[in-house]
């Protein structure tokens, strides 16, 4: 009789659903306890209800389907704070021309929010490229605009004060 390989079982996405709705209906305090439970340590205290719950949901998908595979946990882990990543994007101490592509811009302007791209030839904001910051400043505005300062890139120079 020839032998027949059985691989691990399949797992049940539908179990996996109510478990994560049966988290979602519990209260702050029973969610640390389930952390506890799950993860073997208290619950960091500063943490708000919805992160539990998120954190957990994860922990339970990650159990139940697999979790990420090891070279996406080793770019996790070799990758920087989200603050960090946002002070590297941007070094305010360079011109705008060097922003790094794939940096986004945001700015509200008339009750608005607007988002420009950066991109390696130019900047793109509603559909088009525009060869500098103070080219979009002035088609979102109307009106000619340093780009970098409008867009907070420069210090605001204080009167009285030279910058430094």
């Amino acid at each position: 009789m020839a032998r027949v390989k059985i691989g691990a079982a399949v797992p049940d996405r539908e179990a996996v659903d109510v478990e994560i709705a049966r988290l979602r209906d519990l209260d702050a305090n029973a969610l640390r306890a389930c952390w506890q439970a799950v993860l073997g340590r208290p619950a960091p205290l500063h943490l708000p209800r919805h992160l539990l719950y998120r954190v957990l949901a994860y922990r339970r998908q990650a159990d139940h389907l697999g979790d990420l595979d090891g070279e996406s946990q080793r770019l996790l882990d070799h990758s920087a704070s989200p603050e960090t990543a946002g002070q590297r994007a941007i070094d305010l101490t360079l011109p705008a021309a060097r922003l790094r592509p794939g940096t986004v811009l945001g700015r509200e302007w008339n009750g608005q929010m607007h988002r420009v791209a950066v991109l390696a030839e130019g900047f793109a904001w509603n559909g088009k490229t525009y060869p500098s910051l103070s080219k979009v400043a002035s088609a979102m505005t109307g009106t000619r605009w340093n780009g970098p300062r409008f867009f907070g890139l420069r210090d605001k120079q204080t009167k009285g004060r030279p910058s430094p």
